[in-house]
């Protein structure tokens, strides 16, 4: 980052459950074909929500297609965040490619689904 003159970066250590982000630090969350590859999904929206300021959104890009292909299924997408809260703005196909963008709302700290009261999604 140093390099390229960026000071605006910030590279922060997350845990597969918690980006370990700082509380109200950020605008829009983008995950490009990564969300298939988190290991603990409720635990890692669930520890975003308080990074995210009032009005933010989660924009996820991924491939149509099961977790094993790289991919993420839209409706494990939506059940997974639905879980912890979150609502589905708009998901939609990218020209010319087998992946989509979706995007999402999230829930405020309060009123976040607590963890005992999240039901697990099955994968199609």
């Amino acid at each position: 980052m140093r390099n390229l003159g960026l000071q605006n970066v910030l590279i922060n250590l997350g845990e597969p459950h918690d980006p370990r982000l700082p509380a109200d630090s950020i605008d829009v969350a983008i995950l490009v074909h990564m969300y298939h590859e988190i290991t603990q999904p409720y635990g890692l929206l669930y520890n975003l929500v308080p990074a995210l300021r009032s009005g933010a959104r989660v924009g996820i890009v991924d491939v149509y297609g099961p977790t094993s292909g790289h991919g993420t299924p839209p409706e494990l997408l939506r059940c997974e965040l639905r879980a912890v809260g979150y609502r589905e703005i708009s998901l939609d196909r990218l020209a010319g490619s087998n992946a989509y963008l979706a995007i999402f709302a999230p829930p405020t700290v309060a009123n976040r689904t607590p963890p005992e009261a999240m039901v697990a999604c099955k994968a199609p």
